[in-house]
């Protein structure tokens, strides 16, 4: 199984995207740093806040189901993949190329 060049895949593919994927839409945002439902489980509230994320720095907290951690994480979790899976099925929902790691 060929490996896949992960920091490379971080740096092309921002949050933004993925949460856009996800359609998240934030209930709040302050500069870089947005709030709102957690994609990864339901709401019980009108108003959900628990998920934060920072766009930023692509790094994403829910303080519910305390999930954490960066882009590619983000989309395994909601997918319920391996990460290296996950990150082959996003680069095909972008219609991207998977960043192959190449060996000589």
């Amino acid at each position: 199984m060929p490996g896949i060049d992960f920091d490379k895949l971080r740096k092309e593919i921002p949050m933004e995207e993925v949460l856009n994927l996800l359609d998240f839409e934030p209930t709040q945002q302050s500069g870089d740093q947005w709030y709102g439902p957690c994609p990864l489980h339901p709401s019980t509230t009108s108003r959900p806040r628990h998920f934060s994320v920072n766009v930023a720095i692509d790094r994403y907290r829910c303080h519910k189901c305390h999930s954490q951690g960066n882009q590619l994480e983000l989309w395994a979790a909601f997918t319920k993949l391996s990460l290296y899976r996950a990150a082959i099925h996003l680069c095909q929902q972008l219609g991207r190329e998977v960043p192959w790691v190449r060996r000589w």
